[in-house]
Protein backbone atom coordinates (compact mmCIF):
# COMPACT_ATOMS: atom_id res chain seq x y z
CA UNK A 1 0.00 0.00 0.00
CA UNK A 2 1.63 3.29 -0.62
CA UNK A 3 1.60 6.42 1.59
CA UNK A 4 -1.08 8.04 -0.23
CA UNK A 5 -3.74 5.29 -0.26
CA UNK A 6 -2.75 4.83 3.72
CA UNK A 7 -3.45 8.50 4.25
CA UNK A 8 -6.54 8.28 2.23
CA UNK A 9 -8.24 5.62 4.18
CA UNK A 10 -6.88 6.93 8.05
CA UNK A 11 -8.74 10.26 6.53
CA UNK A 12 -11.73 7.78 6.07
CA UNK A 13 -12.03 6.53 9.35
CA UNK A 14 -11.17 9.91 10.95
CA UNK A 15 -14.22 11.38 9.24
CA UNK A 16 -16.42 8.43 9.92
CA UNK A 17 -15.20 8.51 13.86
CA UNK A 18 -16.19 12.33 13.81
CA UNK A 19 -18.98 12.11 11.78
CA UNK A 20 -20.73 9.38 14.54
CA UNK A 21 -20.36 12.06 17.43
CA UNK A 22 -19.80 8.53 19.39
CA UNK A 23 -23.58 8.77 20.35
CA UNK A 24 -23.90 5.02 19.96
CA UNK A 25 -21.30 4.69 21.99
CA UNK A 26 -22.69 7.19 24.73
CA UNK A 27 -25.76 5.33 24.64
CA UNK A 28 -24.89 1.72 25.53
CA UNK A 29 -24.10 0.48 28.89
CA UNK A 30 -20.92 -0.13 30.10
CA UNK A 31 -20.47 -3.95 29.37
CA UNK A 32 -20.77 -6.17 32.28
CA UNK A 33 -21.98 -3.50 34.45
CA UNK A 34 -24.39 -5.74 37.02
CA UNK A 35 -27.02 -4.39 38.99
CA UNK A 36 -27.74 -5.75 42.46
CA UNK A 37 -28.92 -4.80 45.85
CA UNK A 38 -27.46 -1.43 47.47
CA UNK A 39 -28.03 -1.21 51.38
CA UNK A 40 -27.38 1.87 53.27
CA UNK A 41 -26.86 1.98 57.27
CA UNK A 42 -28.05 5.84 58.29
CA UNK A 43 -28.49 5.85 62.11
CA UNK A 44 -30.02 2.76 63.17
CA UNK A 45 -31.72 2.20 60.02
CA UNK A 46 -30.75 -0.02 57.22
CA UNK A 47 -32.37 0.19 53.98
CA UNK A 48 -32.14 -1.54 50.47
CA UNK A 49 -32.93 -0.41 47.05
CA UNK A 50 -32.76 -3.33 44.23
CA UNK A 51 -31.55 -3.28 40.61
CA UNK A 52 -28.70 -0.13 41.08
CA UNK A 53 -25.16 -0.60 40.16
CA UNK A 54 -22.51 -0.14 42.56
CA UNK A 55 -21.38 2.88 40.84
CA UNK A 56 -25.46 4.09 41.40
CA UNK A 57 -25.49 2.67 45.02
CA UNK A 58 -22.13 5.13 45.56
CA UNK A 59 -24.32 8.01 44.21
CA UNK A 60 -27.16 7.19 46.11
CA UNK A 61 -25.37 6.42 49.93
CA UNK A 62 -23.19 9.54 49.36
CA UNK A 63 -26.59 11.75 48.79
CA UNK A 64 -28.48 9.98 51.77
CA UNK A 65 -25.66 11.07 53.93
CA UNK A 66 -25.26 6.73 54.75
CA UNK A 67 -23.03 5.93 57.65
CA UNK A 68 -22.39 2.60 56.05
CA UNK A 69 -23.37 1.22 53.12
CA UNK A 70 -22.65 -1.87 50.83
CA UNK A 71 -23.41 -3.44 47.35
CA UNK A 72 -24.41 -6.76 46.74
CA UNK A 73 -23.68 -7.71 42.71
CA UNK A 74 -26.65 -9.50 40.97
CA UNK A 75 -28.78 -10.00 44.51
CA UNK A 76 -31.92 -8.59 45.54
CA UNK A 77 -32.82 -6.87 48.75
CA UNK A 78 -33.44 -9.66 51.56
CA UNK A 79 -36.06 -8.58 54.04
CA UNK A 80 -33.93 -11.42 56.89
CA UNK A 81 -37.52 -13.14 57.05
CA UNK A 82 -39.58 -10.91 58.25
CA UNK A 83 -42.61 -10.67 55.73
CA UNK A 84 -43.39 -8.50 52.36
Amino acid sequence: MTTIARRAGLGVLLIAAFGSGGAAVARADAPGTFLGACYCRAGETLGCTNDLSERDCRRRCDEALCDEWFWKERLPCWNWGYGG
